[in-house]
């Protein structure tokens, strides 16, 4: 089948429309024709009160235009490195399309929307850090910290854009299943961070999560070691005081063992050693998965994209 792709000559770059303020604006965009493997829909600058305007790239699956069912929601981070490898920083993409098309077939998950959401390069660090994290640091943490983002951490009125304004839009203009239970979020390195950092903070909305090669360090691996101190010190805080319990919620975990992903074995381990202490059960609530021989980078995280929706997409009730 024919992938689908975003037709430029159909492309519209216009802003989206409807008040800021008590309603959330209209998701506006001329659609990419309709193919085999679902549609696309695109707007250059979805507006916000809390952040800049954001890029934001819809994929509906396959029967969507022709049914009246409901769908759950899978809110992606790094927008445009999920769906067409020409539009992608790196010239190739997670291919999340292809792999919720072929579950579906399988009838291994639900058909899902994919909402992604585009970074906006310069301002990736400081949008994906978890804010938490940064206020904890200690200050030469924190300096480094600074140094990396290149401005002040916006982590907080990213997910505030997220789930006050991107949300109830998706939720008004698309036939949605709104509840946590069928409300996911997910990103890979920062966007692992990101992910956690929403279903930690935002519990009644986001209810499952995918933190694929997740960065643990923070910064730079080469300068904070192995197994940092103080960043294993921060993070052991912040899942006892942000995440707690599971409380229905779950979260996909997974690393490889080459470039950036060789430093987060050990990071990984402690995180699933303190869950397991709060409650969270392996395979349950959680679940980690290490994928030897593969790198920090779009293929290998397409690659596992069919065990990762799987798990994080589980067909229930």
């Amino acid at each position: 089948m024919k992938p689908a792709t975003i037709d430029r000559r159909t492309l519209i770059a216009g802003l989206a429309g409807g008040a800021l303020v008590g309603c959330a604006p209209r998701i506006s965009g001329l659609a990419a024709p309709v193919s085999g493997d679902g549609r696309l829909i695109e707007t250059a600058a979805f507006p916000s009160r809390h952040i800049g305007a954001q890029r934001i790239t819809i994929w509906l699956p396959p029967g969507y235009d022709a049914g009246r069912g409901r769908y759950g929601v899978l809110y992606m981070h790094d927008g445009q490195n999920l769906f067409d490898p020409t539009r992608s920083g790196f010239g190739k993409v997670w291919a999340v399309d292809k792999a919720v098309t072929r579950l579906t077939a399988k009838r291994a998950i639900d058909p899902v929307i994919i909402v992604g959401v585009w970074n906006t390069g310069k301002d990736r660090y400081r949008t994906y850090f978890p804010q938490a994290l940064y206020e904890d640091a200690p200050p030469p943490l924190r300096a480094e910290f600074d140094r990396l983002a290149g401005g002040p951490v916006i982590s907080d009125a990213y997910l505030r854009f997220l789930v006050e304004e991107l949300k109830p839009a998706i939720d008004r203009d698309y036939r949605t299943r709104p509840d946590p239970r069928r409300t996911s979020i997910m990103g890979s390195s920062m966007g692992g961070l990101i992910s956690l950092y929403a279903i930690a903070r935002h519990p009644n909305v986001f209810g499952n999560a995918g933190c694929v090669s997740t960065h643990w360090p923070l910064g730079d691996p080469a300068k904070v070691g192995p197994l940092d101190a103080e960043v294993a010190a921060l993070w052991r805080r912040f899942v006892a005081r942000e995440l707690a319990e599971p409380r229905g919620r779950r979260i996909w975990f997974d690393h490889g063992d080459q470039t950036l992903d060789a430093a987060y074995g050990p990071y990984q381990k402690r995180i699933d050693a303190q869950l397991a202490e709060l409650g969270w059960r392996e395979g349950r609530d959680m679940k980690t998965k290490v994928y030897p021989g593969t790198a920090h980078e779009e293929n290998s995280w397409a690659a596992r994209m069919d065990e990762v929706l799987t798990w994080l997409l589980a067909k229930g009730d």
